[in-house]
C-alpha cells in the first residue's frame, strides 16, 4: 500500500480552506461524474479517488489524523490507541468518520475505498452514505448566421438545438459576436440539479455600403463637383430608406455631416437609434469638351486675379 497524497488528486495546497477543498472538489467530481462520463473507465477511477480524498480532507478529523501522521501513517492507529489509553483505560475502537457522500446511489465504502484509506480511516464513510450531490446541467452552444438587416428589428425564429426546437425572440441591435444567453435551455441537471443554459453567439455578415460601429452607421455619398461649388440639394441613402440633405456652397472633399438617429437600433431599448455619420466624396468631371476646357481656363485665370 502506497501512501495518496489527497491534496494532489484534488489539486490544492496543504493550507487550503474548507471553502477552497470543496470548491475543488465539487469541479473535480462534476468533470469525471459517471452520468457525464459514462462506460469511462478512467473516469470512474479518478471520481472515486476525488470522492475518497473528499471524505478525508473535508472532515476535519480526518483531516486532521491525515495531516498528524502523513508518512507515518501505517503506525496511525497504534498513535491513536495510546493516546486513548492515556485518557481512559478502555481498550481503543477504530473511529468511524464521516464524509461527503456519494453520487448516482452509490455507497463509496468498502472496495470503492483504498485500501489506505480502509488502514488509515476504518471500513467506509458513515455520515455521508447514501447522499448524493446534485450538478447544474452542461451549457448548450450554439451559432446563429444573420445578415444585419435580419437585425435592424426585434423578431422571432426557431433554433433547433440537439433536436429539440426553441423558439426565439430576438432583439434589434444584436450584434456580430453578441452572446445571448437562453436559461434552462441547457443540459439536464444531474441528481436533481438545474438544467444549463444556451448560449447562442449571433454571426452577422454586412453586405449593405453601411459600416456598422455599434449603434452607428457611416457611410461614403458621392458629390457633384458643381454641387458641392455652388451647394444644392442631395438625396442620400439611410438604412431604412431615404433622406434629402441641403450641402453648403464651397463644401470641401471629404466633408463629414451627421443624421440624428438615423443609424442602428440600440439593443432592448425601443426606439432609440444611433447616428449616421455620411462622408462626401467630390465627383471629379472627366471627358470634358472643349468649351468646358476653355471655361475652366477662364475660371482658373480669375482665381489667380
Amino acid at each position: 500500500m502506497e501512501f495518496i497524497d489527497y491534496y494532489k488528486i484534488l489539486d490544492v495546497s496543504k493550507n487550503a480552506t474548507e471553502a477552497e477543498i470543496k470548491k475543488a472538489y465539487r469541479k473535480l467530481a462534476r468533470k469525471y461524474h459517471p452520468d457525464l462520463n459514462p462506460n469511462d473507465k478512467e473516469a470512474e477511477k479518478k471520481f472515486k479517488a476525488v470522492n475518497e480524498a473528499n471524505e478525508v480532507l473535508s472532515n476535519k478529523e480526518n483531516r486532521k489524523k491525515y495531516d498528524e501522521y502523513g508518512k507515518d501513517w501505517k503506525h496511525a492507529d497504534q498513535f491513536e490507541q495510546a493516546k486513548h489509553q492515556q485518557q481512559s483505560q478502555r481498550q481503543y475502537q477504530q473511529q468511524d468518520f464521516g464524509g461527503y457522500g456519494g453520487y448516482s446511489g452509490q455507497d463509496f465504502s468498502g472496495s470503492d475505498f483504498s485500501d489506505f484509506f480502509e488502514s488509515m480511516f476504518g471500513g467506509g464513510a458513515s455520515h455521508g452514505r447514501g447522499r448524493t450531490a446534485a450538478f447544474r446541467g452542461q451549457d448548450y452552444n450554439a451559432e446563429l448566421n444573420l445578415n444585419i438587416r435580419d437585425v435592424y428589428e426585434t423578431h422571432k425564429r426557431v433554433l433547433t438545438v440537439n433536436g429539440k426546437n426553441i423558439r426565439l425572440t430576438i432583439p434589434a441591435g444584436v450584434e456580430d459576436g453578441q452572446v445571448i444567453k437562453i436559461k434552462g435551455q441547457g443540459g439536464k441537471g444531474v441528481n436533481g440539479g438545474p438544467k444549463g443554459d444556451l448560449l447562442i453567439q449571433f454571426n452577422i455578415s454586412n453586405n449593405t455600403q453601411f459600416r456598422r460601429d455599434h449603434n452607428d452607421l457611416y457611410t461614403t455619398v458621392d458629390l457633384d463637383l458643381y454641387i458641392a461649388l455652388l451647394g444644392g440639394e442631395i438625396t442620400v441613402p439611410t438604412f431604412d430608406g431615404k433622406a434629402k440633405l441641403t450641402v453648403k456652397p464651397e463644401t470641401q472633399n471629404g466633408t463629414k455631416v451627421k443624421l440624428k438617429g438615423k443609424g442602428f437600433p440600440v439593443y432592448k431599448k425601443e426606439g432609440q437609434f444611433g447616428d449616421l455619420y455620411i462622408t462626401y466624396q467630390i465627383n471629379m468631371p472627366t471627358n470634358l469638351t472643349a468649351k468646358e476646357k476653355e471655361l475652366v481656363k477662364e475660371l482658373s485665370k480669375l482665381r489667380k486675379s
